[in-house]
């Protein structure tokens, strides 16, 4: 509606011409409100659920470390003393245990170093090794299908050997290399000395799976 056309409007006409706009007005102005409302809401909904995202993410990985620290460190494979096995560069987690058996394999200290090795006695018993790599552990042959190749490797210790109480006697499945218990400088392995137990090949993703 132009000028031309409010001049011949009567006053009454007028009144509820001016009274309709300001209704519109005010419908409009409702809907603007309500919209910023719900824009401000959904922001503050948006940062609510970011902040709690990122406090879970905390908290994982906070609970993450603490378990990786007191009951299963990751560690990486260094050197070829455990292969076939274990090879260099392998990521493994050990899982810390009080009950150790022959067979396992086991994260221990020697120094400042972390060793991984195989226990193939434990405390008291009797372990023969002759020149050809066999084992016998109290004079009983034991099975090692884990290794490629049997050797007397680096061995300045008399056999027969008895295990002293509470620690074991381990070494490589890579009998030729392997520094291990049949040597003086790292002996028999004390229940102090071992971190855990080496239970399961995280990387690489080709062979992920429980160690044997």
């Amino acid at each position: 509606m132009d000028k031309k056309d409010l001049k011949h409007l009567k006053r009454s006409e007028l009144i509820d011409l001016i009274d309709k706009v300001q209704s519109e007005d005010d419908v409009i102005s409702n809907e603007e409100v309500k919209e910023e409302q719900a824009r401000l809401k959904s922001r503050a909904n948006y940062f609510k659920n970011v902040r709690k995202t990122l406090s879970v993410l905390v908290v994982v990985a906070a609970i993450s470390v603490l378990v990786a620290t007191l009951w299963m460190p990751v560690l990486e494979i260094y050197g070829s003393s455990m292969s076939p096995t274990l090879e260099s560069g392998q990521i493994v987690v050990s899982l810390k245990k009080k009950n150790i058996k022959q067979g396992d394999i086991i994260a221990f200290w020697q120094g400042n170093k972390l060793l991984v090795k195989r226990v193939i006695a434990g405390p008291g018993q009797y372990i023969d090794i002759d020149v050809n790599g066999k084992v016998l552990v109290d004079n009983k042959p034991i099975n090692e299908d884990y290794i490629d190749a049997a050797s007397l490797g680096n061995s300045d210790i008399n056999f027969p050997h008895q295990v002293e109480e509470s620690r074991w006697f381990c070494m490589g499945d890579n009998r030729d290399t392997s520094i291990d218990s049949r040597s003086a400088v790292i002996g028999d392995v004390s229940k102090d000395q071992i971190e855990g137990q080496v239970v399961l090949r995280i990387w690489p993703l080709n062979v992920i799976g429980v160690i044997k």
